[in-house]
């Protein structure tokens, strides 16, 4: 028998959600609620990809498709989280976007296999093969969630996540500076590079500090806006991949080939096993906000569908070009500020989404955006990463034994990034996998997690 409810509990649970899960709002309301979602995950959505591209140097043209089909996948992966079919979905309101996760690798192992000679259509087709593959891991791991809990404990989730975040601040601060580009023509990190990017920084952190909740959810949104007029009136924004892009964009399933990499497939699969776990925190917020179970059978079938579209739709973004997705957390803080976690919200979500990927000079609008400004959000949205993997190891016991798997897992993986020489006499395989900071931090952080044994929990008398 439960406890009966206090008053305030009573009146928090009935006056937090104006729609419940099961609700379904009036079209227009439906609507409204939805570009509130929209506007708090396009960016995040669309930049993974436009990092990619812009560091690999992928052409506009290529670029543009990339970067529809992110928006298309997320639309569908979207659908199915928030209508669930079968075991396939959580049937929350859940939205799924391209994870930030994935972007260091991708760029590091990528960018190598450019320097050695491998032509860049090849690299995207070994990348998307790649994505393939551990899309299947990810599946595989959301049928046995139990075990990989406990090999997998959020110590080493946050050393994962907080390597991830730091070995992307170097990818934003060359985006800040101007990217590749700019380091080839001479211009990086001038003056005007500079202020593009500052001014959508600065941007971000103020009306971050405004106590308007509406505005902080949209202080990335704003701030590039701001950026991509103040770009334009500089003659910065080159709208070369909208005036090439098609007027509708017909999915194209592996427009690149197929190929395959281990040198990258490595990192991916370390990354696939945090992203996994991740999806459970993410879920379980979700239903927390929603005011439903976050334990017991209802949740354990919950956040298995999550991870299964985790993984699927990452299997269906390999095939159409463009990188693996994740369930993103930003939507929990819109639910709480609309007070609608009515999961048909879903559906108008989805459709902008696909909507917006099959009209290609959306993207392409998008892609006309000069890296320093897309740098100055990047570098936030990266920091927020790293600050994320300090946030799960602040909820573990820090005790001897976690800072010394904390100290020598971020030691190696921070070191091999930053003097890949230390490497140089290993043998191939083994080099083109420890090549990755956040490979040989993972790693590291999971054999040691493993085999050294926790103390014994002293008991009191």
């Amino acid at each position: 028998m439960t406890s009966p409810k206090t008053p305030l509990e009573a009146e928090s649970q009935n006056s937090d959600l104006v729609f419940g899960l099961e609700d379904r709002p009036k079209p227009w309301i439906g609507f409204l609620a939805a570009l509130q979602h929209l506007l708090a995950i396009i960016v995040p959505i669309v930049t993974p990809g436009l990092l990619i591209c812009q560091a690999l140097g992928v052409s506009s043209r290529d670029t543009n498709l990339i970067v529809s089909m992110s928006l298309v996948i997320s639309g569908i992966a979207t659908f199915v989280q928030c209508k669930r079919f079968g075991p396939f979905g959580a049937g929350l309101l859940i939205v799924q976007g391209t994870s930030f996760n994935f972007v260091g690798p991708l760029i590091a192992g990528g960018a190598l296999m450019v320097q050695q000679g491998t032509p860049v259509e090849s690299v995207m087709a070994a990348i998307f093969g790649v994505v393939i593959a551990g899309s299947f891991v990810e599946m595989g791991i959301s049928r046995v969630l139990p075990f990989v809990k406990r090999m997998i404990t959020p110590l080493v989730t946050g050393i994962v996540v907080l390597m991830i975040g730091l070995t992307l601040i170097k990818v934003g601060l060359i985006s800040m500076g101007g990217g590749f580009t700019a380091m080839g023509n001479g211009t990086f990190a001038n003056g005007e590079n500079l202020m593009l990017s500052g001014v959508v920084l600065a941007i971000i952190v103020i009306l971050n500090r405004i106590p308007l909740v509406w505005m902080r959810s949209c202080a990335i949104v704003i701030a590039l806006a701001v950026g991509y007029a103040l770009a334009g009136y500089l003659g910065r924004l080159d709208f070369t991949g909208m005036h090439q892009a098609e007027l509708f964009q017909v999915p194209v399933p592996l427009h690149f080939g197929l190929g395959f990499s281990w040198a990258l497939f490595i990192p991916m699969l370390v990354i696939y096993l945090v992203t996994s776990l991740e999806a459970i925190g993410d879920v379980t917020a979700t239903s927390k906000v929603s005011r439903q179970p976050v334990e017991g059978p209802v949740w354990m079938q919950r956040i298995k569908g999550g991870v299964l579209v985790n993984g699927a739709n990452s299997l269906l973004a390999g095939i159409f070009n463009t990188f693996p997705s994740s369930i993103f957390a930003q939507n929990n803080g819109v639910i709480q500020l609309t007070g609608i976690a009515s999961r048909h919200i879903g559906v108008w979500i989805a459709a902008m989404l696909i909507l917006l990927g099959l009209f290609p000079c959306v993207a392409g609008a998008i892609q006309a955006v000069p890296e320093p400004v897309l740098g100055g959000a990047a570098m936030v949205m990266f920091g927020a990463v790293a600050a994320s993997g300090i946030n799960i190891l602040a909820s573990t016991t820090l005790d001897r034994r976690a800072l010394l798997i904390i100290a020598v897992s971020l030691a190696l993986g921070l070191g091999v990034s930053q003097v890949p020489e230390f490497l140089a006499h290993m043998p191939a395989a083994l080099r083109n996998v420890l090549e990755s900071g956040v490979a040989t931090g993972g790693i590291c952080a999971l054999l040691l997690n493993w085999f050294l044994p926790e103390a014994e929990k002293k008991t009191g008398a």
